[in-house]
């Protein structure tokens, strides 16, 4: 059974490519990936490797847990689930506002109306 692996610390600048090749050198690694920020475009610093077997996953986290790839100490272990998180609230600045009357209020600023 294949077991999912966090990787932390990664430098922006390193690949899908390069984190599998690190990986492989202890077993077989099932996939490679990195979060990228979606409004930038650019790696978070962070990411995942699954590896074929549990036993290769823990031979990864000794290999690679505090030791240094790309010029950045990584910090290596497995991966949990996903915490459910609170949903979002509505809005975010510049929405409806039903305490002006329904007029959209907020954000930065803007022109103000002359009142006539």
């Amino acid at each position: 059974m294949a077991k999912k692996l966090y990787i932390g610390g990664l430098s922006y600048s390193t690949t899908e490519d390069e984190l599998r090749d690190a990986f492989s050198q202890v077993g077989a690694v099932e996939s490679a990936s990195i979060v990228i920020d979606r409004m930038t475009g650019r790696s978070r610093g962070f990411g995942f490797v699954e590896m074929s077997s549990d036993d290769e996953a823990q031979a990864a986290i000794e290999m690679w847990n505090g030791k240094e790839l790309g010029g950045r100490t990584l910090t290596v272990n497995e991966a949990r689930p996903m915490e459910a998180r609170a949903p979002r609230r509505e809005g975010g600045g510049g929405g409806f506002n039903r305490d002006r009357g329904g007029a959209r209020s907020g954000g930065f600023g803007g022109q103000r109306r002359n009142s006539w």
